[in-house]
């Protein structure tokens, strides 16, 4: 059986930071507790910072190394392989990868299966770093969506589901100014095009998003998957999903749909880029003004895999009152719950060893190590 022990780290357990000595026997966390020890064979982590490994429920990282630069359509294995390295030096232990179910982006479109496909050959290889999990972004407005969907319906990788709809004057994009400049240059579209595209995503939206979503509902009812809304902005929305048996509001876009996730006990799920940022590129509700009114349980790192460590600490130096634990369990232990994991994402006896050495280095929090089940990755 593998033990390790690490000293002189400053360990973020969910109530507190303690100066202390952690124990791993097993993969998992065998003592937690203060002081130090003087075993030779101990690390030492010279006082930095030991916190669970982070939990990642929604990341479109994987497409970014697919297509590296436009046109350019690199070979899946490899792919898979330089975003699993990418996320975990970042120090995410779990990865739940977003995988668009039906999209205007052609790229999205003819590279779903194999971006799944990827993740299949690496795990039955058992070269991952990270372990990874499949998140169908199901864009409800899609005439083929079900389609889609249906080679996934009884794969056991997906463990997470979200109901999308990117109808421009919807969710996301109810500010028609926003959508405009985003697809514009996402796309490059001609103010014409651009025209005709809205005016047939209006259309489709009419003719198949309700129907797209209750076939959805029906073919995973009784299915051990979590369920998502995505771009929550109204209190309808938030009621919608609730009559649904969805769990999660992913990114909502007002305070008004955030407030009512809360009243209903749903998981509020925001991106980190917002909080670096200073606020969303949609110019929808700021992720930090949620945190501060108690409206925040979870963070993704959404585009940018590095943005949630770093969103973490800007939560904690930001928000009057607010701890390095409770920071902390934003990206750790409250996704983990979130999306059924409660063998991980807490530094407690008996939970899976997954956690990350971090240094703050003038004001930057720093990796500098990852380990999953008590084995290093990173």
């Amino acid at each position: 059986m593998t033990r390790m022990t690490i000293t002189n780290a400053r360990i973020v357990t969910p109530e507190a930071v303690v100066a202390g000595t952690v124990e791993v026997a097993g993969g998992q966390f065998a003592t937690v507790g203060n002081g130090s020890t003087r075993s030779r064979a101990a690390v030492d982590f010279e006082g930095d910072y030991l916190i669970p490994g982070l939990v990642e429920l929604h990341t479109d990282n994987l497409e970014r190394h697919f297509a590296p630069r436009p046109g350019v359509a690199w070979p899946g294995r490899h792919a898979m392989l330089a975003h699993d390295s990418q996320v975990a030096a970042a120090g995410f232990t779990t990865v739940f990868d977003a995988i668009c179910v039906g999209d205007e982006n052609e790229f999205r479109v003819t590279h779903m299966r194999t971006m799944t496909e990827a993740v299949r050959q690496a795990s039955a290889l058992n070269v991952f770093r990270a372990e990874h999990f499949l998140h169908m972004r199901c864009e409800v407005s899609c005439a083929a969506m079900m389609e889609l969907f249906a080679p996934f319906r009884d794969d056991p990788r997906v463990r997470l589901v979200s109901l999308m709809d990117h109808t421009p004057g919807q969710r996301q994009f109810v500010d028609m100014g926003n959508y405009r400049e985003f697809y514009r240059n996402r796309l490059g579209y001609t103010d014409a095009q651009l025209r005709d595209h809205m005016q047939e995503r209006r259309l489709a939206r009419a003719q198949h998003s309700s129907r797209n979503r209750r076939a959805l509902l029906a073919a995973l009812d009784g299915r051990d998957i979590v369920l998502a809304s995505h771009d929550d902005g109204t209190r309808d929305h938030i009621d919608e999903a609730v009559r649904e048996g969805i769990t999660i509001a992913e990114f909502p876009t007002t305070f008004e749909a955030a407030d009512t996730a809360r009243r209903n006990g749903l998981t509020i799920l925001m991106g980190a880029p917002n909080l670096v940022l200073g606020g969303s590129h949609s110019g929808n509700v700021s992720a930090l003004d949620l945190a501060a009114a108690g409206l925040l349980d979870a963070l993704s790192s959404d585009y940018v895999p590095t943005s949630m460590l770093q969103g973490i600490f800007i939560i904690r130096d930001t928000i009057r009152d607010m701890t390095l634990p409770r920071a902390v369990a934003l990206a750790t232990g409250n996704p983990a719950r979130a999306a059924g994991l409660e063998d991980r994402g807490e530094i407690v006896c008996g939970k899976r060893a997954d956690f990350v050495r971090v240094r703050e280095v003038d004001g930057v929090a720093v990796v500098r190590g990852t380990w999953r089940a008590g084995h290093r990755i990173a």
